[in-house]
């Protein structure tokens, strides 16, 4: 009861309390001191609040660099998943703060804010001394340095800018203190050491490493940390090759700012500030070689037609958004491919005698080491050079890394093409040239050929490009002539005639004229076709006679009998084009690309299923997760943890049947005659299963090869940008086919040799591959030219006609024997007299 009565007692007196409170504030109130102590300490609030309105309102938020993601480059891997080639603008690799060394931290602590652990984001004494400087230069045009710490350069680079005025170091205050808020000290420091600038386009330490050391950021010494360190106040005024003792001066300042804070012992300061700088010139982008070439540049095309090439188009643009590629690029077909084609279009240009001078020159009185840097072209050893001065016999010569040579005249003294003029003296000062070094190591004048080409590698079981050279060398320029190029085909064109016919009731044993053959196409009246050359018909030969032969008469006869549109809807299941259905076309007047006609060799080897040619297996965004396929077949229970005991997962075929597999097989089949015994014998000696067909068109402008194993196959076409004849001598079995050639000796190595499948359903007969007749058996010995081979026929189709043992040991007919001599000649070329061609 006493309790209750205190506390009501209590409550009445309270009212009481709080007036004398009151009261004593109002009497404190009006003594003056107190009011100056008072507004002394609401100052700091009112100027902050003011500042505030002022400068504050309207900040970003520090929340978005919790989800910041820098510009990254794109890096594409080759076929075995080694990085070959990057795509950037700027240099930058991310790391994450654990990646980072702590030597390297340690050096930008003491380089730029060795209190940074024990701040809130200001350092105020530093920023009063940055006051100072700023007072004390006002007026001078100086700029005044210190004072920001790491949070607020962060600040800077993500918000603010570079402005340098004191409006933008207030607003860099605010936000170091939200950034400070909302980050932890690692997270901030992780942030700067991948976006901070530190020159030859390099953003971040680990760029840097890569451009400065060409190393990775675990591989630097404590000097080398303390030479990046020292980079951010101002890049370009420490450059180490521009400005080597400013540079070396300052990464000792920042060795013994190492030392004076305890991050170093004075054993390793001793040792660090001994060491040279030791910076690469130039340096290297990244660690990735950078393969180049038009492999590359079609993938590139190919990613910023998919995802655009700039941050603003899409957080997966090819610049800006770290995608990383798997593509098919295979590194030893793709140089094997470069240096065949290569090899092949200097062959052809050297046979046709003489220098041909490229026409490019530079102004030696400006520097002219940066203009010939835009000119480096040629394979290998070859290389740009500018003659600097010619005097007597020799003359000097200048490279893009500015080294010097000397070209003496023998070097150059192959005649100037079209003059008698020798090459040497044709030379200028100025002049741009190639050149490479002979066995003796002096340098030799080269040509660069007029003539160009493309080539195309594709695996038949997958369509996944290889490989891929569009011309002599990128640098001259970015047409890609392996996909952008439309040629006429020439003969290379007939296995599309030809499959026609056997899905029209022909067999390879059909016999078909090789004789005059015109038809009438009303004013100026009839247009007769030729063989190549004008060579004379050979009478009724075999079907693999005609294609191995490559016989324009039989395969325009065979066309007009099946049907024009036959043809033409057959070139368009192959996706070699679309065409009036002229007969012109079954020879190859029609336009179409080296990867087109690739792919249709391609997909006769893969038994008439075609596949669309990729260079990208797929892509991924930088989280790693898979954004884009080449194959995006479904496969139920290809993931399931345990087998239930049904057959084995399988997904279905990517491929389309778009003929039939015992034609492509027939097609196949006739092609290794082509390389056996018809024009492009120059590949029989290369000791696997091989098929193909040349071709050669109306000029002769362009020289064709396309074809190749079981696995893998090829095209290949060479000719002048703007067509013109290449020289009666030209022909796909002397020229493209060798490229092929040298080609498949280097990249063929190694690989397993197999024979072409033949689908259910064939059946192999011994067959006189003269008369088509049947035989009863292969008499080895037997002439050439009336030799017995094993024929594929559809079970319907076998033929019933035999063939005797005295009619085989027959002499040929004469007009089959006076056409021996022109057997393995190129019959691609065609002679029209107007009208249809």
């Amino acid at each position: 009861m006493n309790d209750q009565v205190a506390e009501r007692i209590t409550l009445r007196r309270a009212p009481g309390r709080f007036a004398d409170v009151r009261s004593a504030l109002a009497n404190a109130w009006r003594k003056r001191w107190v009011k100056i102590l008072s507004v002394i300490v609401a100052l700091p609030f009112i100027a902050y609040f003011i500042l505030w309105l002022l400068f504050a309102r309207g900040l970003p938020s520090a929340d978005s660099l919790l989800h910041y993601e820098p510009a990254l480059p794109t890096y594409v891997r080759d076929v075995n998943g080694t990085p070959v080639q990057s795509f950037a603008r700027e240099r930058r690799v991310q790391l994450a703060y654990a990646e980072f060394p702590p030597q390297l931290i340690d050096a930008f602590l003491a380089a730029e804010d060795r209190t940074f652990f024990s701040h809130g984001g200001i350092d105020y004494p530093g920023l009063l001394g940055a006051v100072w400087d700023y007072v004390s230069k006002a007026g001078s045009g100086e700029r005044a340095h210190g004072g920001s710490t790491i949070t607020q350069q962060v600040a800077k680079i993500f918000f603010t800018g570079n402005e340098y005025s004191v409006t933008r170091k207030i607003r860099e205050a605010f936000l170091a203190r939200r950034i400070e808020a909302t980050l932890s000290k690692q997270q901030i420091l992780e942030l700067y050491l991948n976006q901070i600038f530190l020159g030859r386009n390099a953003y971040g330490v680990a760029a840097a490493a890569r451009a400065y050391f060409n190393k990775d950021v675990n591989q630097l010494t404590i000097a080398e940390s303390a030479m990046l360190a020292s980079l951010p106040r101002s890049p370009t005024n420490y450059d180490p090759v521009a400005h080597h003792d400013r540079a070396l001066s300052r990464r000792n300042w920042v060795l013994g700012e190492m030392r004076r804070n305890g991050f170093i012992t004075p054993a390793q300061y001793q040792e660090a500030v001994a060491q040279p700088l030791a910076t690469v010139r130039g340096g290297a982008a990244d660690a990735t070689r950078n393969v180049g070439g038009y492999f590359m540049e079609e993938v590139r095309r190919d990613l910023i037609q998919r995802y655009g090439a700039s941050a603003e188009s899409g957080p997966n643009s090819v610049y800006a958004g770290g995608l990383w590629v798997r593509s098919s690029y295979d590194p030893v077909m793709q140089q094997a491919a470069e240096t065949a084609l290569r090899d092949g279009l200097i062959r052809y240009d050297r046979g046709r005698g003489g220098w041909r001078d490229p026409g490019l020159t530079v102004d030696l009185s400006r520097d002219w080491r940066s203009q010939l840097a835009v000119a480096q072209f040629g394979p290998g050893p070859w290389r740009a050079a500018v003659v600097l001065s010619k005097e007597g016999g020799s003359a000097t010569i200048g490279f893009v890394d500015g080294t010097t040579g000397t070209l003496p005249a023998s070097g150059a003294s192959m005649p100037v093409r079209g003059s008698g003029q020798s090459a040497f003296s044709a030379l200028r000062p100025g002049a741009i040239i190639a050149v490479a070094q002979d066995n003796g190591g002096s340098w030799g004048l080269r040509s660069i050929p007029e003539v160009q080409g493309g080539m195309v590698v594709e695996e038949v079981a997958s369509g996944r490009v290889l490989a891929m050279q569009g011309g002599f060398d990128l640098r001259g320029g970015a047409f890609n002539r392996a996909t952008q190029a439309m040629r006429q085909p020439g003969s290379t064109f007939k296995p599309v005639v030809y499959s026609a016919a056997l899905d029209a009731g022909m067999t390879p044993a059909t016999l078909i004229v090789d004789g005059p053959f015109c038809v009438n196409q009303g004013s100026p009246g009839q247009k007769c076709f030729r063989n190549f050359g004008g060579a004379a018909g050979a009478g009724p030969q075999t079907m693999r006679w005609g294609v191995e032969q490559s016989r324009n008469l039989m395969t325009v006869r065979t066309a007009n009998q099946i049907g024009m549109n036959l043809v033409v809807r057959r070139a368009h299941e192959l996706g070699v084009g679309d065409y009036p259905p002229y007969l012109a076309i079954s020879l190859g007047a029609g336009e179409t690309t080296v990867q087109r006609m690739t792919n249709m060799v391609a997909t006769l080897a893969n038994q008439g299923r075609a596949m669309t040619p990729t260079l990208i297996d797929y892509i991924q965004d930088r989280h790693g997760r898979v954004i884009w396929r080449a194959d995006t077949r479904p496969c139920d229970r290809c993931n399931a943890p345990d087998w239930d005991g049904r057959p084995m997962p399988r997904p279905p075929l990517r491929t389309r049947q778009v003929i039939d597999p015992m034609t492509a097989y027939q097609m196949v089949h006739i092609m290794e005659g082509v390389v056996q015994r018809g024009t492009a014998t120059v590949l029989r000696d290369l000791g696997r299963p091989l098929f193909g067909k040349t071709g050669t068109t109306t000029g002769p402008t362009n020289v064709w090869f396309v074809g190749g194993s079981q696995q893998v196959v090829a095209g290949i076409y060479l000719g002048f940008d703007n067509p013109r004849p290449m020289g009666g001598y030209a022909q796909g079995g002397t020229i493209a086919a060798p490229v092929f050639r040298q080609f498949a000796q280097t990249a063929f190595q190694g690989m397993p040799v197999i024979p072409f499948r033949a689908p259910p359903g064939i059946r192999m007969v011994a067959i006189d591959r003269r008369t088509g007749n049947r035989a009863f058996g292969v008499w080895p010995g037997s002439d050439p030219r009336a030799a017995v081979i094993w024929e594929a026929f559809k079970p319907e189709s076998e033929p019933r006609r035999t063939a005797t043992r005295e009619e085989l040991a027959a002499p040929p007919p004469q007009t089959r024997s006076a056409e021996h001599a022109a057997d393995r000649r190129d019959s691609d070329f065609l002679q029209s007299q107007g009208g249809i061609y």
